[in-house]
């Protein structure tokens, strides 16, 4: 991998790739109605801040999908340095080829990256794979007012042209074959503490890098962040908690 690769310059050792925390994830998992599983699959773990909170909680392993290999070497350092490296397994591969690979999940977890691949598109792939009566948990960046402002508008046209309103997405959950157990949303600190807070000054300082690539992701994560901070609560981080339903079969 190239020394100048945009994604590790900006993100590379970060304890966490997006808004959230692990009491954020904890209180989600509180609110399944079991708390013991089989098979979980953190999908899109990223360098794993909430995979560990998981493991830890459930004493039980955790098999962590990512497509960029480096996250995967931060987590399994982070895991092995915190004395729960038995429950953490990584998996270098896409997300969409996971029941491929795991036909049979009792919780599928992923945090802010079910985008790469479409909430919705996301939600029916994996269906496949999620045992009936099993569990998916998954954050979506979605709108949470009708009339956002221009600027936040304009951006998210672009940055993710397919963000939806909480309602939309429950829909989506529906078609896709869940039921919608619960809805969550991050409160607004949740981004800037371990996020924003670490994110803007990396960004500061690449905006000025010699590669043109480097420079443009640095640019966009800055004017990211002023869009969040001009948008008041137009949009935000929602948990989706969402369960199969018990007669379902998983492709096995």
């Amino acid at each position: 991998m190239s020394a100048l690769d945009p994604i590790d310059l900006l993100f590379g050792g970060m304890d966490q790739l997006g808004p959230g925390g692990d009491a954020h994830t904890l209180d989600a998992l509180r609110r399944l109605p079991v708390q013991k599983f089989g098979v979980i699959v953190d999908a899109g773990c990223g360098t794993g801040r909430q995979t560990l909170s998981l493991a830890r909680a459930l004493g039980t392993v955790v098999h962590a999908v990512d497509a960029h290999a480096p996250f995967l070497a931060d987590l399994t350092r982070r895991a092995e340095a915190a004395g729960i490296g038995h429950l953490v397994r990584a998996h270098h591969m896409d997300m969409k080829d996971i029941p491929a690979v795991f036909p049979a999940i009792d919780l599928l977890w992923s945090e802010g990256a079910a985008y790469s691949i479409g909430f919705g598109n996301a939600l029916t792939v994996w269906a496949a794979a999620i045992r009936g009566g099993g569990f998916a948990v998954v954050s979506e960046l979605s709108w949470l007012s009708d009339r956002p402002s221009d600027d936040a508008r304009t951006f998210f046209a672009s940055a993710y042209p397919g963000m939806r309103t909480i309602d939309a997405n429950r829909a989506i959950a529906d078609a896709a074959g869940y039921a919608v157990l619960a809805t969550e949303t991050l409160p607004r600190a949740a981004w800037v503490t371990g996020y924003y807070a670490v994110l803007a000054p990396r960004a500061r300082a690449l905006a000025g890098h010699p590669d043109a690539s480097v420079r443009a992701m640095a640019e966009e994560t800055l004017r990211e962040i002023q869009v969040f901070e001009r948008s008041g609560d137009a949009y935000g981080y929602v948990f989706y908690l969402l369960q199969r339903a018990a007669g379902v079969r998983s492709a096995v």
